[in-house]
This record gives C-alpha cells, structure tokens and sequence, in this order.
C-alpha cells in the first residue's frame, strides 16, 4: 500500500531520449577523481593486518634485493672469464661463480613466492572487510536515501567498483610496488656502475613521464565515466528483472532488452575510448624507454670496446638498465589501473560517508520496562523528502491505548502508511512528535523502538531459505515450539507441512514457490514470533481466500489480546470489531468512533461503508 509516487520516466514513451540523458546528467553530477587520495580510504583495513603487509612489504625487499644481486653474481661471472686472468680459469674457478647465481635465483624465487602470497592474502583479506563494512554501512541507510540513489547502483559499487578494488589490491599493486623498488634499486646500481650513462638514462625519464601526463587524466576521466553508465545499465536491469512477471505480462521484453542493449553499447562505448587512451599512452612509455635504452647500450658497448669499462660491468649495466625500463613500463601500465581503482574507491567512498539521516542519539532515553505499548501522534506534520510541498500528514494528532485495537481507513493517498512509516521511525516528521510509551522516538534508541514493533505488511517481503528461516526471521532467539505455534496460529503451519522437507524445505528466492496466500500467512507467523507489544497490520489479510481469512482473522483476534495493535483496511469488513476506527483524509483525521457511531453520522466513513458493503451485498 502506498501514499503515492511519481512513474519512472524510463517506463514512458521515449526511453532510449531518457535514458541517455539520465547517463549525460551522471557524468555531470558526480565528482571526477582528479588523483589518488581516495585510495587512502583502504588504509584503515590495510592497518587491521600489519602482520600480513609486515611480511608482503619484507618479501618485496628481498625479491628486490636478489634480482639485484642477481646483476652483480653475473657481472663476476663474466669478468672472471673475459678479464685479463681468463686464460687461466678453469672449470673448477668457474664453478662457485655459478652456483652462487644459481643461488641467488632460488632466493628470488622463493622471495617472489612468498610475496605473491602475502601480497595476494593482504588483498584479498582487505577487499574481504571492505565488502563487508560497505555492506554494513548500506544496511544502515534509511528509505530517504534510496529515494534518490536507484538500488542497483548501491549494487554496482558493492560488487564492480569493489572487484576493480580487488584487482589493484591482489595484482596491480604488487606489480606496482615490485617494479618501484627494483627501479629504485636498479638506478642506484646504474649510477655505481657507470654514473655518465646513468646520466643519459636520467634524462630520458621526462620524455618517458609525458605520456602519462597527457593521457592520465583522459584515461582518468573516462574511468569515472565508464563506471557510471555500467552502474545504470545494472540498476535499469535490475529494476526490470524486479518487475519481470509485469514486464512478460504487458509484453515488454523486446522494450526491456533494447532499453538495457542502449545502456551497455553506451557503457561499451565510453570503455572504448578509455581502452584506446590506454593503449596509446602504454605503446608511448614502451616505445620511448626502450628506445632509450637501446641507444644508451650503443653507448656502452662503444665504452667497452674502448677499455672505458669492462664486459661483466657492460652486462650488469645492460641487466640494470633492462630492469629499470621494464619497471618504468610496467608503472606506466599499472598507472592505469590505480587510476580506475581510485575512480572506483571514490564512488565507494561516497557511499561509506553517506550518512542516515534517521539514527539513534548520542545518549538515548531509556524505553520504559516493561512495555505498555501505547502510541501517540501530536500534532505531526511529514511531507516526504521528493515532495516537500505535499505533507502526507497535516497537523495528525493520535493517541493509542495501551491494549486497544485501532483502524485506519480512508481513501489511497490518505497518509495511513505513512503512520507506519513514522511509528518505525523510517523517517522523522518536518513538525510534532511521535511517542511510545511515552518516549519521544527521536529521543530513544533505534533498536528499542523497532523491538516494540512487529509489522505484517500488504506485499509479505520473505527470503531465500526454509520456513523455519523466515519466521525466525521475526525474532533470532526463537526455538523451533515458538515457530510452530506461531506459525499454527497464523494457519501456516498445515501447508508448510505438506512441503517437502517441512518446515526445513527450501522456499526459493523471495519464497517465489509459495502462493500469496501463503506468503502472507507466513508473514504474520514471523511477526507473531516477534512478541511485541504492538502490532502494526497493513491490509494483513488481503491476500487470502475467505476462508483462510477467517481463520487467520480468528488467530489475530487471539494474538491482539494484551497487545496494541494498529490496522490499515480498505475493506471495512475486517475492521468491524475495532476498538475504535480513525478516519483519514488528506493526512488529516477527519472522524472517529465505532463502525456503528461512524455509520449513523453520515460522513466519508458511511460514504465508503455504502460502496463497499453495497457491492458485497450485490
């Protein structure tokens, strides 16, 4: 049951215009990353595992450190049979030399081993945590913020931005930091072995480094982009597939498909030019360094046939120079991915600082125990936040009794679930308070509030999992006796029985293989599971056939004892026995009193009391 709302655009005529505009107006309103400060949103959960990244930053020296070593082992090898003692050398001189670089390969090895292993643990340990902090915080996120972010893109960054992130971490940023050190290394060494050639080196660095300027930021821009338009085709997907019995009733496939084919040709396209940009900006660096490389070793070979250096320093100088400019350009390369991974930890880091607007104070007022379950409206005035010139409710005053079984009725649009709403405190009102048990709900704790309450809404909302799962569901601390006697009092427990496995049998995604009769006797099992004192029933009978709906009327006649219990009907039959029924029109009470009282006075009650029993009686 809803209070309203406006249609999605992209369900009109013209959705291709619409969506692609809505793609265009994504690029503008969401902030570019112009560097990599947001990948120091990771060092948080990096710090929870200083023994892993202790042992991955340890194994990235000494692979380092022996890949070094390595150029040096060789360098000895050679001079020893190129220098002026080579006639003399024998195998027996020459042997140590090579098992000492055989040596030095194994320390490599292992070192490299062992930091793939830590580096790649490190990663996958830190994208672990950071999945499920971002899948925390959006739990926290009240309904205000899904009216203006579409679920599906909430699910884009939990799932693509955070693969992106874990590409970086378990690959990109260990090449990265393996290439940095050796390139750090490699020039130390360059410069002992030969500082004039080491020099030409150095200079070639600003010509290697332009390209990552000039594209970087292109590269840069069109990541963000890039992830923008695949996050709308997921979150357009992701709202079709919802809809999908409406979509396959209305014969809108073709519509459907064709709205998603624009979205990821326009998602592809954007990847294209990113991948182009890329590409050319890698065959830059790849070209210029060794290019550089080539004719500096033109040099040095110039040098040695001189007697300006000898071989085995010719060679190392050659290894060391190899070295750096494979690290330079696979830096260039992983460039890239930083940038995409920075992109991406941007968007999640919006939706880490997105904060709910509806929380728990700092120092909240203890909810009086033992419950009473009494409710109170005064003088409340909430417009909700995508329609702030339509208040829902308008100066609504409503006190509840303890015990005391009250309906809302009165025509859609009337503000009866939005009472709801602000009883669970989904939002809080623009004007006035709202109390249980005397405690303002602004002032209590979240989880208190919501404890007191237990909703059976129109559309039952159940889980993948078994029956047990989704009554349990109401309260976690349930016992098996506790589910079966609420699920018999809600008439559930006969069909539940008759599934395969009982109360243990799977029930599919979203309890898809139940009818909705069932889906809805479910539903109010799980919310009598939760004894709270307040029961809040939205049309919790709608969906049931006449005779089920008299015997679950009968099981929450019984459960309403002792209980305050708030109904919302639009069928005036199944509020007849109400202690007292609360008229709504226009988030106003309009009248109150008992069907009989209401009836003889004539107003919008005996109005809609007409229609409704008229038609029955027809």
């Amino acid at each position: 049951m809803s209070d309203g709302g406006d249609g999605s655009l992209k369900d009109r005529p013209g959705a291709g215009a619409a969506l692609s505009q809505s793609l265009d107006q994504a690029e503008l309103r969401r902030p570019k990353s112009r560097n990599i400060k947001s990948l120091a949103g990771l060092l948080p959960f990096v710090a929870r595992h200083k023994g892993d990244a202790g042992w991955a930053g340890l194994f990235l020296v000494t692979a380092t450190l022996s890949m070094l070593a390595l150029s040096c082992t060789l360098r000895l090898l050679v001079d020893k049979i190129t220098g002026v003692n080579a006639a003399n050398a024998t195998a027996a001189s020459i042997d140590p030399w090579f098992l000492l670089l055989f040596a030095t390969a194994v320390a490599l090895a292992l070192s490299s081993a062992l930091r793939y292993f830590f580096v790649t643990k490190l990663g996958e340990r830190v994208v672990a945590d950071l999945r499920q902090a971002l899948y925390r915080h959006i739990l926290t996120l009240d309904p205000a913020y899904f009216l203006k972010t579409r679920t599906g893109e909430v699910l884009s960054r939990l799932t693509t931005d955070v693969q992106i992130v874990e590409s970086l971490l378990s690959s990109s940023i260990s090449i990265a930091l393996r290439n940095l050190l050796s390139l750090i290394g490699a020039l130390g060494l360059l410069l002992f072995v030969s500082g004039r050639l080491t020099g030409l080196v150095l200079l070639l660095f600003p010509v290697v480094l332009a390209p990552l300027f000039l594209f970087g930021k292109k590269v840069r821009k069109l990541t963000v982009l890039s992830q923008d338009r695949f996050a709308e085709a997921i979150g357009g997907a992701g709202e079709t597939l919802d809809a999908l019995e409406t979509v396959q009733a209305f014969g809108r496939e073709a519509q459907g498909s064709k709205r998603f084919d624009l979205a990821v040709d326009l998602a592809f396209a954007t990847s294209l030019k990113r991948m182009t940009a890329r590409a050319t900006m890698t065959a830059m660096i790849i070209a210029l360094v060794f290019g550089g490389v080539v004719a500096v070793f033109w040099l040095g070979v110039h040098a040695g046939l001189r007697g300006e250096m000898t071989w085995g320093a010719l060679i190392q100088f050659a290894f060391l120079a190899v070295m750096a400019a494979g690290s330079t350009g696979a830096l260039g390369e992983v460039w890239g991915d930083v940038q995409k991974a920075a992109g991406a930890m941007e968007r999640i880091g919006e939706l880490l600082e997105a904060r709910p607007s509806i929380a728990s104070p700092a120092k909240p007022t203890p909810m009086p125990s033992p419950a009473r379950g009494e409710i109170a409206f005064d003088r409340v005035t909430f417009a909700y936040p995508g329609r702030p010139d339509m208040p829902a409710l308008h100066d609504f005053s409503l006190t509840v009794r303890p015990g005391e079984t009250v309906a809302l009725v009165g025509p859609s649009g009337g503000g009866k679930s939005t009472v709801f709403r602000l009883l669970l405190r989904f939002y809080d009102p623009q004007t006035g308070e709202v109390r249980i048990d005397g405690v303002a709900l602004r002032d209590a704790d979240l989880a208190e509030v919501r404890a007191r309450l237990a909703l059976v809404a129109q559309d039952a909302a159940l889980f993948s999992g078994s029956a047990e799962e989704n009554i349990r569901f109401g309260r976690e601390d349930a016992d098996l006796d506790d589910v079966r006697v609420a699920a018999q009092a809600a008439q559930a427990a006969g069909f539940i029985d008759a599934l395969p496995g009982g109360f243990d049998a799977p029930l599919g995604e979203r309890a898809k293989s139940l009818s909705g009769g069932q889906k809805q006797r479910l539903a109010i099992a799980r919310a009598l599971v939760r004894a709270a004192p307040i029961l809040l029933l939205d049309e919790a009978t709608s969906a049931l056939d006449a005779e089920n709906e008299r015997l679950v009327q009968q099981a929450l006649d019984n459960a309403m004892q002792g209980r305050t219990t708030l109904v919302i009907a639009h069928r005036l039959a199944t509020v007849l026995k109400a202690d007292r029924i609360v008229v709504m029109d226009k988030g106003r009470v309009v009248d109150q009193g008992t069907h009989a009282e209401l009836s003889a006075r004539g107003g919008l009650y005996a109005r809609l009391a007409k229609l409704q029993f008229g038609i029955e009686a027809a």
